[in-house]
């Protein structure tokens, strides 16, 4: 079928085609991240019921390195709030995405329902010219 489209609405598909793989991405990477705050969470939770006194250690590679409470609370608190602001971001670009998708979408829609002239709505070159 696209052979048999005018090259502004191949152009309009491809682009489409784009935005989809976008979208993928994008919600891949915005589930990654929300994962990754999850798990924070769940650390900062169990963090509350460890003695401040008690030893703790922090994975650095495959290396694990002795901390101390506050130092675990505020890397812990940090990560948290770092991936917060990027679900946040993600969810915005998600959303952003979708519009032009769905804009785009409809253009495409338009511009194949009016085609079914000669020459498409634009007309140049059409049997007319």
């Amino acid at each position: 079928m696209q052979g048999n489209l005018p090259p502004e609405a191949q152009e309009k598909l491809e682009t489409l085609q784009d935005l989809q793989e976008t979208a993928q991405n994008v919600a891949e990477q915005k589930q990654q991240t929300e994962t990754q705050l999850n798990d924070t969470e769940t650390a900062l939770e169990a963090l509350d019921g460890v003695d401040e006194d008690s030893v703790m250690y922090r994975e650095v590679g495959e290396l694990l390195i002795e901390t101390d409470y506050d130092e675990a609370e505020e890397q812990l608190d940090e990560k948290q709030e770092s991936l917060e602001v990027r679900v946040e971001q993600l969810t915005k670009q998600e959303e952003r995405v979708q519009e032009r998708f769905e804009n785009l979408q409809e253009e495409l829609q338009e511009m194949l329902s009016g085609a079914g002239g000669p020459g498409g709505p634009q007309g140049p070159g059409g049997a007319g010219a």
